[in-house]
C-alpha cells in the first residue's frame, strides 16, 4: 500500500512523497531540502524523482536531491532542455513502472500552463498527479499554452474514473472556489465546499487531494458546457458565448484579474 504524505514548501506548494516498505519517490520537488528532510525524519530512502513541467517551484531542489542520491528523474521529454538532470524523457502514453516503491503510472501529455506538462496517472491506486494543469476548484494559468490546449487537457483528465484522487501542487482550493461561487453561483456544490475547506484550513489541513468526481460537480473550468457558466462568461465579456472553449477562455481571462477574498 502507497502512502502519499504532502509535503508543504514555499508560500504554497505541495510536494507529493509516496513511500511504502522504506522506499520514496517524490514528485515536483522544487525545494530539495524539505524532501531531504521529510526522508531523514521517516527513515527512507529516495528511490525516484518525478517531474509535471519545468517551473522553478517544481524542478528548484533537483540538484540537491541529485547530489544526495543517485536515483532515476522522469519527466517530460518536451522540456528536457528546461530541467536539469533528467534521465527518463517521457511522452504522452508511456508506462512509469517503480519498482520501489511498487506503483505504475501512465503519463497523460496536458499541455496547457506549459506547453510540455504531463501528469502521471496511477490507475490500479486511483491516484493522480497533476502538477499545476488541474487545482481543486481550479486550473492553471496558461503561461504558454492555448485555450484550446489547456481546455483538451481539462477534459483528459475529467474522463478519468470519479474516484480518482487528484493531487495537484498548489493550495490554492479557497481562492479557487471563491471564483467559483461568482461564476456559478447558484452552484451548491460550491458552497458545501466551501464550508469544507474552511474546516481543514482553520485546522492547517491541506485541503487536497481532491477526487475527479468531486471537480466535475463544482470547478467551472470542467463545466464549460453547463448554460450558468456561458451566462457568466457571457457577462464578463460582454458579448454572448457558446462554444466551450470560448467559455474557459473567458473564465480563465476573468480568474487572472479575479480578487479573491477567501484565504
Amino acid at each position: 500500500m502507497i502512502t502519499v504524505t504532502p509535503l508543504p514548501a514555499f508560500n504554497d506548494n505541495y510536494l507529493w512523497l509516496l513511500h511504502a516498505d522504506g522506499k520514496a519517490a517524490v514528485v515536483d520537488p522544487g525545494d530539495g531540502e524539505v524532501v531531504l528532510k521529510a526522508l531523514r525524519e521517516r527513515g527512507l530512502e529516495l528511490a525516484a524523482i518525478l517531474v509535471t513541467h519545468h517551473h522553478p517551484d517544481h524542478v528548484g531542489g533537483l540538484p540537491t536531491l541529485r547530489r544526495a542520491w543517485d536515483v532515476p528523474v522522469y519527466g517530460p521529454r518536451a522540456e528536457s532542455g528546461k530541467i536539469p538532470g533528467l534521465t527518463h524523457l517521457l511522452d504522452d502514453g508511456d508506462r512509469v513502472e517503480l519498482p520501489e516503491p511498487r506503483i505504475s503510472f501512465e503519463v497523460l501529455a496536458v499541455p496547457g500552463h506549459t506547453l510540455g506538462h504531463i501528469a502521471y496517472y496511477a490507475a490500479a491506486d486511483k491516484l493522480l498527479f497533476c502538477g499545476d494543469t488541474l487545482f481543486i476548484g481550479g486550473c492553471g494559468r496558461l503561461f504558454e499554452g492555448t485555450p484550446q490546449q489547456m481546455y483538451a487537457s481539462l477534459q483528459r483528465l475529467s474522463a478519468l474514473p470519479d474516484d480518482t484522487a487528484v493531487y495537484c501542487a498548489h493550495e490554492y482550493t479557497l481562492s479557487n472556489l471563491d471564483f467559483a461561487h461568482s461564476a456559478e453561483p447558484d452552484n451548491m456544490e460550491v458552497t458545501g465546499e466551501i464550508e469544507r475547506v474552511r474546516n481543514l484550513r482553520a485546522e492547517q489541513r491541506p485541503s487536497v487531494p481532491g477526487s475527479v468526481g468531486r471537480e466535475r460537480a463544482f470547478n467551472p473550468f470542467l463545466r464549460c458546457t453547463e448554460p450558468a457558466l456561458a451566462r457568466s462568461a457571457g457577462s464578463h465579456t460582454g458579448k454572448p458565448v457558446h462554444d466551450p472553449v470560448e467559455i474557459f477562455a473567458a473564465l480563465r481571462r476573468w480568474k487572472d484579474s479575479y480578487k479573491s477574498t477567501l484565504r
